[in-house]
C-alpha cells in the first residue's frame, strides 16, 4: 500500500534572518535529497548542521545534504524524515536480508548492521537519535523485545542496536540524529 500523503508532509521550511535583522524563510520545499521512495520506504534529508558552531541566523546557506548518509558526520545533528514499509508477505528471510544489506549500502550503514536474524534491518549507530512517528503504525525492535507505537509518539535511542516493523502500511517518522561518543 503506498501513502501518498507522504510526500506531502515532506516538506521542509527553515528560518532565517534577512540583512535588516527581520526574520524569514530561507527554505521552503522538499526533502534536500533521499534514497528511496517516500511511498515506499527510504531516508530523506531535512538539515545537517554542525553542533559547536555559532548560530548565525544571517547564514542562508540551505544545510541540506545532497546526499543521504545515515549517520550525522563527527559533531554534527542531523534532521531527516525515514519511511518503514511492511515487509512483504512471504519473503524468504535470506532474500530480506540481502535487500536490506543492499539498502543500507545505499546511505553508507551496511557496517551498522547488527543481529539480521533479529531483524533484517537491526542496527546499531553511534549517535542519540530523537524519532517521532509521525503517521503509520510501527513497532520499534530491540534485542529481546518490541515496543508498539502510535503516531505521536517519542522514541529516545540511545546508541543501542534497533530495527523498525510497519504494520498494515508504511510508517513516516522524523528523526533528530546526534553524533555522540560512546563508552
Amino acid at each position: 500500500m503506498s501513502h501518498p500523503a507522504f510526500v506531502e508532509a515532506m516538506r521542509r521550511v527553515v528560518t532565517g534572518e534577512g540583512a535588516d535583522g527581520r526574520s524569514l524563510v530561507i527554505v521552503d520545499g522538499p526533502p534536500a535529497s533521499g534514497v528511496g521512495e517516500a511511498e515506499l520506504g527510504g531516508l530523506f534529508e531535512i538539515w545537517h548542521e554542525a553542533l559547536g558552531e555559532t548560530l548565525d541566523p544571517r547564514e542562508t546557506r540551505d544545510r541540506g545534504e545532497t546526499r543521504a548518509v545515515l549517520s550525522p558526520a563527527g559533531g554534527h545533528v542531523k534532521v531527516r524524515w525515514f519511511v518503514i514499509p511492511p515487509a512483504p508477505e512471504g519473503a524468504p528471510p535470506e532474500v530480506l536480508k540481502q535487500a536490506v544489506r543492499a539498502r543500507f549500502a545505499d546511505f553508507d550503514a551496511e557496517h551498522h548492521l547488527r543481529d539480521q536474524d533479529r531483524h533484517p534491518a537491526m542496527h546499531q549507530t553511534d549517535t542519540l537519535d530523537v524519532i517521532c512517528l509521525i503517521s503509520g503504525d510501527a513497532s520499534l525492535v530491540l534485542d529481546d523485545s518490541e515496543t508498539r507505537l502510535k503516531p505521536g509518539q517519542i522514541v529516545i535511542q540511545r546508541g543501542t542496536s534497533h530495527g523498525w516493523t510497519a504494520h498494515g502500511g508504511p510508517a513516516l517518522f522524523l528523526a533528530v540524529l546526534i553524533d555522540r561518543k560512546m563508552k
